[in-house]
């Protein structure tokens, strides 16, 4: 790591200990503790509803921040997950040095720590959501010796005031700047935030949704990340969560990531994009085309894709929005470029010949061959999605392609390169199952597949039992039906999850 790199990296602990974050040690966050007058220290982890949670210390002395920073501290693990009961509920938080970050909303200065959970027996704990991608993450490389990394894609609604005064044009906010994308400057400000606490940030804009009702005001946005490893994209979903409420809150505003906010408008997904590592290059693709290694992971993760809904859409209204015509998929299938589709192949810089000398003449031609930034997405999840559950399902279901041995044949059934819901495509689209359109056939869908997630001790035969019947509680088959043409009651529905994720 050169010097630039360290003086560019905008985290204050990277700049202050010259290392990075995988190189922390207690006795680092101690120092900058000390040097910064650090008066108190929050740890953070998340619990079954997917929400940031923080345990806060006052420091009083070095031996007081040795002692939480070397063995963490214990907590009420039945208040965090139904599945653990009241009579021996303890766990341990154990903070994990490479997530320190300054909190930028504190009054006084504060630092804050993502923390693993573990058991009365100092194991983690086995239905730890995080630990489950971890140990998905595990599996993964000591079969394929590859590393599988992902990004996120965050998109979520600003609900604010009605104004008048350069008004944005309903379902066409795509992209669009201010004053015409009112609430720009909370995306900007949140990326300068989330960029100081660590994540590895690749763009934000805003999105199509935007629309006014009688009362409110309604602008969509979006966040998205660079590739990481699984744990860490799922950590900076998280926090980006947290730091846009937060701007909400203190401008006035609310942020939601509901899947749906109205019908025949928008919706929110969170959608993952995945690539694979060997010797730290990408091979997600090779000579300009999609990897056989990715196309069998596209075959796994389409041949499971009804259950991870079970994960990834959680809430009655995530199938209010994968409907056709709204650049959400419907059918299981994956093709390039194509928004409708359950795993987008998206453009890949790949045969793109030299497009910056063209824009610049006067620029020679880059020497330096830029590394493959190829990746895959997977369009279903949405903000009711339990992002660690989720990914660690997109790895499993992934690795289950190359152990399949028709993989290839599957991916080439599945691949379309037509708009399926075209009149003319109807019998290409009658050969593609469906997913899910509640929680209900989700929940029946991971029953019937659950032996695949359960494969290598991933996935705890109680969580998926738990999972389920969270599921089924919302009664919710053919609910899209009984809602057809009902605002009013959609309406309600809508409000209900709104402060979803």
């Amino acid at each position: 790591m050169n010097d630039a790199e360290l003086i560019l990296n905008p985290n204050e602990l990277v700049q202050f200990l010259k290392k990075m974050p995988t190189e922390f040690t207690s006795a680092d966050i101690v120092a900058f503790c000390i040097e910064k007058n650090i008066e108190m220290v929050n740890f953070r982890y998340v619990a079954e509803d997917g929400r940031l949670k923080t345990l806060n210390f006052y420091i009083t002395s070095q031996s007081y921040l040795e002692s939480i920073l070397n063995f963490g501290e214990r907590v009420d693990g039945s208040s965090l997950f139904s599945f653990i009961g009241s009579g021996s509920s303890d766990l341990y938080v154990v903070p994990r040095y490479s997530t320190a970050f300054l909190n930028p909303f504190a009054e006084v200065a504060t630092l804050e720590i993502f923390c693993s959970f573990y058991n009365n027996e100092g194991k983690p704990l086995e239905s730890d959501p995080s630990y489950i991608l971890r140990k998905a993450s595990h599996v993964f490389t000591n079969e394929t010796g590859c590393e599988f990394k992902a990004l996120g894609e965050l998109e979520y609604y600003v609900i604010g005031e009605k104004e008048n005064s350069y008004p944005s044009v309903d379902q066409k906010g795509y992209h669009a700047c201010e004053p015409f994308a009112k609430y720009e400057f909370i995306r900007t400000e949140a990326l300068r935030i989330l960029a100081k606490a660590g994540c590895l940030i690749k763009y934000g804009h805003s999105e199509v949704g935007c629309f006014s009702d009688e009362e409110f005001y309604y602008e969509q946005h979006e966040i998205e990340f660079l590739p990481t490893p699984a744990i860490r994209a799922a950590e900076q979903i998280v926090l980006a969560k947290w730091v846009l409420r937060m701007l909400g809150y203190r401008y006035g505003v609310v942020i939601s990531y509901a899947p749906k906010i109205t019908v025949g408008k928008a919706g929110s997904g969170m959608h993952f994009h995945m690539m694979v590592e060997k010797d730290g290059d990408n091979i997600t693709s090779e000579d300009g085309k999609l990897s056989a290694m990715s196309r069998k992971m596209i075959a796994g993760i389409l041949s499971s894709a009804d259950a991870i809904t079970a994960f990834g859409n959680t809430i009655p209204t995530s199938y209010l929005r994968l409907v056709p015509h709204q650049e959400a998929p419907t059918n299981i299938c994956w093709g390039d470029r194509n928004r409708s589709v359950v795993v987008r192949v998206p453009l890949g810089w790949t045969d793109a010949g030299d497009m910056i000398k063209d824009a610049n003449p006067r620029q020679k031609s880059v020497a330096k061959k830029q590394k493959s930034k190829q990746t895959f997405e997977y369009r279903v999840p949405d903000g009711s999605a339990d992002v660690y559950l989720t990914l660690a399902a997109l790895i499993v279901a992934s690795l289950n392609g190359p152990k399949t041995s028709s993989a290839l044949e599957i991916a080439e059934k599945l691949y379309v390169d037509v708009n399926i819901f075209k009149p003319e495509h109807k019998a290409k689209r009658e050969t593609l199952e469906q997913l899910p359109v509640s929680c209900w056939e989700s929940a029946d869908a991971l029953e019937t597949k659950r032996k695949i997630f359960e494969n290598y001790g991933i996935f705890p035969a109680g969580l998926i039992d738990n999972q389920i019947q969270k599921l089924k509680k919302f009664d919710d088959k053919g609910l899209s039906e009984k809602l057809y043409g009902k605002n009013d009651q959609i309406k309600q529905l809508v409000e209900e999850f709104l402060h979803i994720g």
